[in-house]
């Protein structure tokens, strides 16, 4: 089996968070910063088999877009025109920095630890990784891109 690699998606940095190979783990993986990300992701696939793509995607309370979302779906393009033979699925990422803090203090991490915001967005995007994992076992995960629509696309789409 493939991995699965999930993103939590920031203007200065993105979380990174993969699979193990059987798809029963999720582990965080590292930060980049978004220009960096095409570059860092063509190296992981030269190395790593994956599957599928899980992008967080910014929601306001009212399940609305938030201010983040425009950047997000400019990065689900740039990953979908990169790899397009990659499946991408979207979940919904609202609590997560927060579930990340107080994961980050039920694990014993100092005040100090917790200001590293490179490991609160690993952490968020583990935390979008698992609820998509858990979303694929009860059949809700939701795709919003198949690699079958890359075929008909023109480049300036």
């Amino acid at each position: 089996m493939a991995r699965i690699l999930a993103f939590d998606y920031g203007t200065k940095r993105i979380g990174l968070a993969c699979t193990d190979p059987l798809q029963i783990i999720a582990n965080s993986l590292d930060t980049v910063h978004p220009k960096d990300a095409v570059v860092y992701l063509k190296k992981y696939l030269s190395t790593e088999q994956v599957e599928a793509f899980v992008v967080g995607l910014p929601r306001t309370l009212q399940n609305e877009e938030s201010s983040n979302a425009a950047n997000v779906k400019a990065f689900i393009n740039l990953i979908k025109k990169t790899f397009p033979a990659i499946p991408i699925y979207g979940v919904d990422e609202r609590f997560t920095s927060s579930m990340a803090l107080d994961t980050m203090i039920a694990g014993g991490v100092s005040k100090k630890g917790r200001r590293d915001k490179a490991t609160v967005d690993k952490i968020s995007a583990t935390i979008i990784l698992q609820s998509f994992m858990e979303q694929k076992l009860n059949g809700t995960a939701t795709m919003i891109f198949k690699p079958e629509e890359a075929e008909g696309e023109t480049p300036n789409a």
